[in-house]
């Protein structure tokens, strides 16, 4: 058994010919930036999220750092971030000379707490940091809990950015991702639930002004002409091929969404009583972008990778080592009362295979090897 942790193999071979004949409209209009596609691209999502504007752009990351050029972020201003998440969501504000102010997640959703959003305002307060923004993280598939999170922004004056790389394709009471924010960003990476072959992303917003300075920002800041600039920007442009394979994907997305929380179903069937499964609350949907059990305390994660790997399971550690332990975020703002949940998980987590091709003989497979790992460990 050797499985592949994500398996873009299969949902190659499915849609192929449809990706094919796409590309090779593409080769032959030869508008290879911005092209047609692009703009359809941004067509349909918008008409699937509900929202006014969709700017696609380069990448997950450029999507974050138009959306902040979009809200007029400036050098000092402080914005609230979990910790617990990739360095993407932190790296944007020191990039534009503003300050990441690191917050607390939920142990068992691993998004942000919003219980625990003041003690990050009130240490930033303490260090005369004006604190003017949000960014709510969904991670591993499922949204932050942005309705308490939007009534703590409000409630503080603060504006709030969704940062939906691993959760777009995903609901909280009924209100789809896209919209559960002033603004949201999502990544388009191949190992996204929704990927293209290569770099990409988007910005979703109603706001006008936002969008217009995000359509402007990612072509270097151009005004009505190319060679008029209105503002500093950025090369942040889609690629008409990125753009024409993601129209291709979005045709079994819905399906796949479907195949990824029957499999999510079936591992916490599987692993229950051995692990800690995920939890997904009942107001939420997932996109289950990252299957991520926590594993008992005290236990040797680097052995258990190794057996498993030993049996063809891979594994991989999301996130190792939380942003605030890491040295060019040491000096920043944090929470007053300590990371200790983010801590903690960065410990104990421990991610396995996910797509939606993942067959009930290969998830048993799966779950087989960790429960045979994990009673060779208690042995010990």
């Amino acid at each position: 058994m050797n499985l592949p942790f994500i398996d873009l193999a299969s949902q190659q071979q499915r849609i192929r010919t449809e990706i094919e004949s796409k590309i090779e409209t593409v080769l032959n209009h030869g508008k290879y930036i911005m092209g047609p596609e692009v703009e359809e691209l941004e067509k349909v999502l918008c008409e699937r999220v509900g929202v006014k504007y969709v700017i696609s752009c380069s990448s997950g990351t450029d999507a974050l750092l138009l959306a902040l050029m979009g809200l007029k972020l400036q050098p000092g201003q402080g914005v609230i971030v979990p910790s617990f998440t990739f360095t993407a969501s932190a790296e944007v504000m020191p990039l534009l000379g503003a300050v990441p102010v690191f917050a607390e997640i939920d142990e068992e959703t691993f998004t942000l707490n919003p219980a625990r959003l003041g003690y990050a305002l009130e240490a930033a307060n303490s260090l005369d940091i004006e604190v003017v923004g949000i960014i709510a993280v969904g991670l591993f598939g499922q949204p932050a809990q942005m309705d308490k999170i939007n009534a703590f922004a409000k409630s503080n004056n603060l504006w709030v950015l969704d940062d939906a790389a691993q959760s777009f394709g995903t609901e909280l009471n009924g209100a789809k991702t896209g919209t559960l924010a002033e603004v949201t960003c999502t990544s388009f990476f191949p190992a996204k639930p929704l990927g293209c072959y290569g770099d990409g992303g988007a910005l979703f917003t109603d706001s006008t002004e936002i969008a217009e300075i995000a359509r402007s920002a990612r072509v270097h800041g151009q005004g009505s002409h190319k060679y008029q600039t209105f503002r500093l920007g950025m090369t942040a442009r889609l690629d008409t091929i990125q753009a024409a394979i993601l129209l291709a994907k979005l045709k079994v997305f819905d399906e796949e969404l479907v195949l990824r929380n029957a499999a999510a179903s079936y591992y916490a069937e599987l692993l229950s009583g051995w692990v800690e499964t995920p939890t997904c609350y009942p107001d939420k949907t997932s996109s289950w972008a990252i299957y991520t059990i926590k594993l008992p305390k005290r236990t040797n994660r680097v052995f258990i990778q190794e057996e498993l790997s030993k049996r063809g399971v891979p594994t991989a550690i999301y996130y190792p080592i939380p942003m605030h332990l890491q040295k060019p975020y040491e000096h920043y703002p944090r929470d007053k009362n300590g990371l200790e949940v983010s801590e903690c998980l960065a410990q104990s987590v421990l991610s396995i295979p996910m797509h939606p091709y993942l067959t009930n003989e290969k998830q048993e497979m799966i779950g087989k090897a960790i429960i045979e790992t994990i009673k060779i460990v208690d042995k010990r």
